[in-house]
């Protein structure tokens, strides 16, 4: 039998199938995975790949000291170096060196943060404010951090509040000043759209402008713990003091007073682990929670 359908029936049809179809396509876009990742795919796309270039390192290092292009007291073995952290933990003082610099670099940089938090938002918000310290601030941000050590020593002495005072300097430039490209990235339709919904003053900076800029002021806040850490490590290897106790700066300065390679690979090794461990338990949850929460990364 014929079909009877009438054109404008199978146009509408079709354009009710396309119709559909789109829906259902939204509808997969929108949708969040929400199952566990399984863990061979963790395990190759997360795990493997730095551990494969740690390997790769060592396997360089250990070619480069059979090779012997340098003399063993300028390139020590990777076996001599894990002989200081053997007997570092073997005498108990491993774990005293990486507390006393975690401690300290992660009290100065919650200080930053409490102070270049509001300064940030002034200098976003008030444009004399932001016309008068705005270039300091990012004159600053391109100031080496060892620079203000001597001075810190002179103002303050050997102690932690002039580690403290070395950190601030700093970091809390780099965390007004990525708050700052926050707000100016925020589109003006949305301050508009607080306002319009009754969003004024501390609520409109709170609900408004403060979850808008929140990927520039992450990207601020990794920046400054970095500058914190990188001021902190300045400060102990030059600031030299029992009083002081013995962080990872200054095993570092140690290990280059008694001529030991092994020693200052050693120091080096512990900054980077800190460095990477901070970033990846701290900032790399809270920059895949943002991003989740704005439909940019539905896999954990």
């Amino acid at each position: 039998m014929a079909s009877t359908d009438t054109p404008v029936d199978k146009t509408d049809r079709d354009g009710s199938q396309d119709l559909a179809g789109l829906e259902a396509g939204l509808d997969a876009l929108d949708a969040v995975q929400t199952g566990r990742t399984p863990f061979r795919q963790t395990f190759v796309q997360k795990i493997l790949p730095p551990v494969t270039a740690v390997v790769l390192v060592l396997v360089v290092w250990q070619i480069l000291v059979w090779a012997k292009v340098t003399d063993t007291y300028k390139l020590p073995p990777p076996a001599d170096v894990w002989h200081e952290v053997e007997d570092a933990w073997l005498q108990g003082t491993l774990l005293e060196y990486i507390w006393t610099s975690v401690s300290r670099g992660l009290l100065g940089f919650l200080m930053a943060l409490a102070i270049g938090t509001p300064l940030g938002l002034i200098v976003a918000r008030v444009r004399f404010i932001r016309a008068a310290i705005g270039p300091i601030l990012s004159g600053l941000q391109s100031l080496p951090s060892v620079a203000w050590v001597p001075p810190a020593v002179i103002w303050l002495g050997l102690n932690d509040q002039m580690m403290y005072a070395v950190i601030l300097l700093g970091a809390v430039p780099s965390i007004a000043n990525g708050l700052v490209a926050g707000v100016d990235q925020v589109p003006p339709l949305f301050l508009r759209a607080g306002r319009t919904l009754g969003a004024t003053g501390v609520r409109h900076t709170w609900h408004i402008v403060m979850p808008a800029a929140l990927p520039g002021y992450l990207a601020g806040l990794k920046q400054g713990w970095a500058f914190s850490w990188r001021s902190l490590m300045a400060a102990e290897i030059i600031a030299q003091s029992p009083d002081l106790g013995m962080g990872l700066g200054q095993l570092l300065e140690a290990g280059r007073t008694n001529s030991s390679m092994a020693q200052v690979f050693f120091a080096i090794f512990l900054i980077l682990i800190v460095g990477i461990a901070i970033d990846l338990l701290i900032f790399s949850p809270l920059e895949r929670r943002v991003l989740r929460s704005r439909g940019l990364l539905v896999k954990s």
